[in-house]
Order: structure tokens, then sequence, then C-alpha cells
């Protein structure tokens, strides 16, 4: 259990990145959504006990993290945006290391997660040979070799191409059913395919968290259809919000959110989750009900 207490975050600039933060959850997936710069990475890091909160308080199991950082660490698995590598050592040693720091010495558990996260072929290669996504297949197994109970991943599938994506969904699909994972994106399809809560977030503040059916329920009736002409959607370009822009022969395809019919002629339309995510950052901005 993970219980966020009025958290702020200020930093002695006066910049506020995280700001009355407050969410309970228990085990499974849940998905952290927001723009960039909407406070993200700052609260993964409060909860990762990297940095301290200005104000309020993280429980895990009912004890505060920030006056014992160390017994949540044991049970942690952490990958941080910025995943970096000790380039002179080849994956397989820069895993048994990582493990060693944890308390784990078990050099098939170690074999077994390259082979999860498709690096065994290149196990005894220089890690500092290795592209940006294998990297980062390195770092999703440093965060699984300890089995921790709550497993925190910042913008995890940033340089993996489609397959590597589908791959690392379906690792996190396996050990959320008994693990707590947060899995921290602005990618709306990384977190609809595994998640089974979303915490949207903008501007540091938490704006809802619901199940993702639940929160396209909330953008009903808010998302429209329409084909224009060119010079129609030159006209209306930086008027609405536009979720889909496709241009065929007959015109330009739009998908707009929007609380209201933006136009005569648009038609109201089932929305899809990344809508959702939209509506639900831009209506805290603008005042949409």
């Amino acid at each position: 259990m993970l219980e966020i207490s009025n958290v702020t975050k200020r930093y002695p600039s006066g910049v506020v990145a995280v700001r009355d933060f407050s969410l309970r959850i228990d085990r499974g997936i849940v998905g952290l959504l927001g723009p960039n710069g909407a406070g993200k990475t700052t609260l993964m890091q409060m909860i990762a006990t990297i940095t301290r909160p200005t104000s309020g308080t993280i429980l895990f199991h009912g004890e505060n993290i920030s006056s014992h950082p160390d017994r949540l660490r044991n049970r942690l698995g952490y990958l941080p945006q910025d995943f970096g590598v000790y380039g002179n050592l080849t994956a397989f040693e820069f895993l048994s290391y990582i493990a060693a720091l944890k308390g784990v010495h078990d050099k098939k558990k170690i074999l077994s997660l390259l082979e999860i996260v498709n690096l065994h072929s290149d196990a005894h290669r220089p890690a500092g040979a290795f592209s940006g996504g294998m990297r980062q297949r390195l770092g999703i197994a440093q965060a699984l070799v300890n089995d921790p109970e709550l497993i925190i991943v910042d913008e995890p599938t940033a340089g993996l191409d489609p397959e590597e994506r589908v791959r690392f969904r379906n690792i996190l699909s396996d050990i959320g059913a008994g693990t707590l994972v947060i899995l921290s994106t602005h990618i709306v399809s990384d977190v609809e395919a595994v998640a089974g809560n979303i915490a949207v977030m903008n501007r540091g503040a938490l704006i809802c968290c619901s199940t993702p059916e639940e929160l396209l329920r909330s953008a009903s009736g808010k998302t429209w259809e329409a084909l224009v002409s060119t010079r129609q959607f030159e006209e209306i370009r930086g008027q609405f919000r536009l979720s889909r822009i496709l241009r065929k022969p007959e015109g330009v395809h739009l998908r707009i959110v929007h609380p209201a019919a933006p136009f005569p002629g648009a038609a109201s339309v089932r929305p899809e989750l990344e809508e959702a995510f939209i509506h639900a950052v831009n209506s805290t901005v603008s005042g949409d009900a």
C-alpha cells in the first residue's frame, strides 16, 4: 500500500513542481499520465526516496519513507527517465553488479532477466556499445533484479521500437498481478494496454485517478469528428484541440476535443483514451465542464 498525502515539492528557486498531491494505491499497475513538465518525474523521485517532499508525507505499508528510506529501497525497483550504464562492463557484469548491491547473487536469475528483456545474446557485450533501446532494456532488467514490491518506471519506453514496447508492456502485465507498479509516461498507449487505474497529472497537481473506462466516460460528448476543406482547416486549427488530422483528397478529416459542437457539421463520436486524457488535462486549464 502506497499512500501519498498532501505532498508538495518546492525548489529553492521558488518553482513548485508538485503541489498538494494526494493518492492512495494498492497493487497492480497504475499509469501516471501527464504532459511534459507536469511534475511526474519529481513525484517519482520523491517516491523513490531520491529527493524529499517540501511538505506532506509518503507512506509505504504505513511507514514514512522519508524517515526510513533504506527500508523502502530494499523493496524498490526503479528505472529513472535518464538511465546510465557503466560502458566498460558487459550487460551480464553490469546486472551482476547491480544485483550484488541489492543482495542478489543468483547468476541463473540474472541470465533469466537478460532473456526476458531480449538481451541474452548480447550478455557479454560491453554495455557502452549498446543502442539507446538496448540500454533501456538493461535498465528494465535491473529494476526487476531484487523481486521488488514496488516498481517505478519513468518514461520507460523511450528509445524502444514497437516490438520492444510490446515486450515491455507484457513484462509489466506479468509482474503487476502481485506487485505495485507505477508507470509514469506521457504516451497514452503505454498505459492503455496494461494499467488498471490511470492518474492524470498536470501543473504539479493530481487531476483525477480512475479506471480507463471511467476516464472515457468523463469525455463522452466531448469528442467530435468533421471533414473540412483545407481553407477551413487553416481557419480553425488554432481555435480547437485537435486529436487527429488526416489529409485526404476530399478534404481534411479531423477529430476535435471540445465541450460542445465546435461548428456546424461536426458529429459527436465515442472518445478514445488519448482524447479523454486531452479533455481531462485541458478542462483544468480552461475550466471546461
